[in-house]
């Protein structure tokens, strides 16, 4: 019995240190496999075999793509930023289309009074009243002429209802007298569907009389804008321009501020000059269809003018509008003298005094031009159509301002001193100005 418990003990003890060996092996076994050792896994990885082929490592990804893949990818993801970032751009004009117009039509009747209130005050008159002097001659300049336009429609209208009535009556003979062998019958059956397309259309015609009122606030609102925004330009604009390129980084605002000024020249230079062409068109062709004893020809005048600040289509517009009040007033032979009157000043305009008065600095091609015009004007309508040629000259400018700009700061960063001056001129770094 009592040899028993001493087996039993030497069983356990011998038990217990091979529980402690066992777990001595597995805690190294755990260390190896945390932090292995290249030596030793090397040695105990086999060599492959002679047979076996040589695996090459895995090329980038980025590398097996061709390179022109590569660079229409990085081009293309910019792309679609940039248009992104358009479209944004355009929803939040068309929301606010109001503003934004009224404000850009403020900048152009700027372009046209700035210089006078600058003359004012080279000449010692202080700011505020050369600004409300400027600007009160200004808009009773527009006053006056808008004045003057309703007051010769209205003077004239009698007499051209009854003009009207005789052209259309001595077209209708001259149509049936033509060789286009045009009969009562087919006459008669033109003005037939006229007066059905009106009737079928009357309550269209009469939502858009209704529409009309709202047009009548919104334009009312606008002049308002216009006119505030106006005096507050002619006033403050340096001002309100320095503030403004306190929003421009401070790396970019160098470029920036030398291409404001220079946008500002183009802008000036375009206004003053369509002014100036749009005067001599209105003059030349009033006095033609004066002559021609056109009824209203100083209204039709009037409306060559302001129609002339829209390029290309306005000239169209105003043109034809002058020759079918010639057309239904005076007659055929009335009407083609018109048409020849208005073609021969249009294109006097576009090869003489449109390159003459506007010069190199606004200059921009035609194509340019009619997809300018037809953009704005299915964006924002007519007042679309008026500002985009200024928008694109301006941009014009400003790209070329800041394209010379950036060229003419890497060729001063790139001349680097040589010989002896090179080894004692070290270039220090310099840190970025604060932001003033």
């Amino acid at each position: 019995m009592s040899r028993v418990p001493g087996w039993l003990g030497r069983l356990g003890a011998g038990l217990t240190e091979i529980s402690e060996r066992y777990n001595e092996r597995r805690a190294e076994a755990e260390r190896e496999q945390d932090d292995p050792d290249p030596g030793t896994l090397a040695d105990h990885v086999p060599p492959p075999p002679d047979y076996a082929p040589d695996v090459a490592a895995r090329p980038d990804p980025a590398l097996a793509v061709p390179w022109g893949v590569r660079v229409a990818a990085e081009a293309g993801w910019r792309l679609l930023v940039l248009a992104g970032t358009l479209w944004v751009l355009m929803r939040v004009i068309s929301a606010v289309q109001l503003v934004v117009l009224s404000f850009v039509i403020a900048l152009l009747i700027t372009a046209i009074l700035q210089p006078t209130v600058a003359r004012l005050r080279r000449l010692g008159v202080p700011r505020g009243p050369a600004t409300a002097l400027t600007a009160m001659f200004g808009f009773v300049v527009i006053g006056l002429i808008g004045w003057f336009v309703t007051w010769q429609v209205m003077e004239n209208i009698d007499d051209l209802s009854g003009q009207i009535q005789d052209g259309i009556d001595e077209l209708r003979n001259w149509l049936l007298n033509s060789p286009f062998h045009v009969t009562d019958k087919q006459i008669n059956e033109i003005a037939k569907n006229l007066r059905e397309a009106v009737g079928a259309n009357t309550d269209q015609i009469t939502s858009a009389g209704l529409e009309g009122v709202t047009v009548v606030v919104e334009a009312l609102t606008g002049i308002l804008l216009a006119v505030f925004s106006t005096l507050f330009l002619l006033y403050d604009g340096k001002r309100i321009w320095e503030w403004t390129l306190k929003l421009v980084p401070a790396a970019a605002r160098p470029g920036v501020a030398g291409a404001g000024p220079a946008a500002w020249r183009t802008l000036t230079a375009y206004v003053r000059g369509t002014v100036i062409v749009a005067l001599i068109d209105a003059i030349f062709i009033g006095l033609g269809i004066y002559f021609l004893d056109v009824p209203m020809a100083v209204p039709l005048a009037v409306f060559i003018f302001l129609f002339a600040f829209i390029p290309l289509v306005g000239a169209v517009v105003s043109g034809a509008l002058a020759v079918v009040v010639a057309l239904v007033t005076q007659g055929v032979f009335t009407a083609v003298m018109t048409l020849v009157v208005v073609l021969a000043v249009q294109q006097i305009e576009g090869h003489i005094l449109q390159p003459f008065i506007l010069g190199r600095a606004v200059r921009v091609h035609p194509l340019a031009v009619v997809l300018a015009v037809a953009c704005g004007g299915m964006v924002a309508g007519i007042g679309g159509a008026v500002v985009a040629v200024p928008l694109v000259a301006v941009t014009n400018t400003v790209a070329g301002y800041l394209r010379s700009y950036s060229q003419k700061s890497a060729l001063r960063h790139s001349v680097r001193p040589r010989g002896a001056t090179a080894l004692s001129a070290e270039p220090t770094p310099q840190t970025p100005s604060a932001p003033e």
